[in-house]
């Protein structure tokens, strides 16, 4: 069976310490955050960074610090950063780009957010993708509808995007696309039909929706990500302890469906990234 590669997405933009003391904000507690969740089988950080209030941001020397420490202490794991839109506006959002992470998460278009547009406008995505070109970073197409993988398609056919694209389906956003297992077939499916059946894809469910999507993707042959971005709860009455629970509650489901965990070098391998020196 295929690897399923685990992505951990530590922070985020939204969630607290008072939604969840495990959180983690400053940039020592990412890095503590990641770790264990490597430890636990996780291939790839998702990664924003915080201000001192909690409030997002879009500073590339916190993301540079975030990067290093990550390198350092867990050595091999891809690091992929975040370009989105809550961090920052316009070419701010990739202002951490020239740092070369391994991955950038890229939306290719807009949608509704629950009390905003989400907005990615034609300039700024082509802005971006050229600035990953520019460092070598492969881009994560995160998907909020399906739109998103024409366009990425698109983009790869025109050069825009020269590798295959990794493409994420996010379902479960409120005013979004919604969790649907009918849909999510369609996205894989059309995933084949526009960049082959090998091509790797990739699911993330909000809230108590992250399990449903962890299963339905490492069952589907996909990869998976977890975390506290996405979802600060074990279930309905239980916090998570920390990014390594989520993680090793996907681990548990890969065994169940008789999946192995990626490690960090086929993981690597699997999306096409340069090789580092665990």
């Amino acid at each position: 069976m295929k690897p399923c590669i685990i992505c951990v997405a530590i922070t985020g933009s939204l969630p607290r310490k008072a939604d969840n003391p495990a959180v983690p904000i400053s940039v020592a507690e990412q890095i503590e955050s990641t770790h264990e969740a490597f430890e636990a089988g996780a291939s790839i950080v998702h990664a924003h960074v915080r201000n001192a209030d909690e409030t997002p941001s879009s500073d590339p020397e916190k993301f540079a610090r975030l990067k290093e420490g990550v390198e350092k202490h867990c050595p091999g794991m891809i690091v992929q950063l975040s370009t989105g839109g809550r961090s920052g506006a316009g070419q701010t959002r990739g202002g951490m780009l020239p740092l070369a992470p391994d991955m950038a998460s890229l939306s290719v278009g807009s949608n509704n957010f629950p009390t905003r547009v989400y907005e990615n406008p034609p300039d700024l995505v082509d802005w971006l993708a050229g600035e990953m070109r520019t460092y070598g970073v492969k881009p994560e197409i995160e998907a909020f509808d399906l739109s998103h993988i024409f366009q990425a398609a698109k983009m790869h056919a025109d050069g825009r995007l020269p590798a295959t694209p990794y493409v994420q389906f996010v379902m479960g956003v409120k005013n979004a696309m919604p969790v649907d297992r009918a849909v999510f077939d369609f996205y894989i499916a059309t995933v084949k039909r526009l960049f082959g059946e090998d091509a790797p894809w990739c699911a993330a469910g909000i809230g108590a929706q992250q399990l449903t999507l962890n299963e339905w993707s490492v069952s589907a042959g996909g990869h998976a990500r977890t975390g506290l971005e996405d979802n600060v709860r074990l279930d309905k009455t239980t916090l998570a302890p920390s990014n390594a629970a989520l993680v090793k509650r996907v681990v548990d489901l890969c065994a169940q469906h008789e999946r192995p965990v990626a490690t960090w070098q086929q993981a690597r391998a699997m999306l096409g990234l340069r090789e580092r020196t665990a």
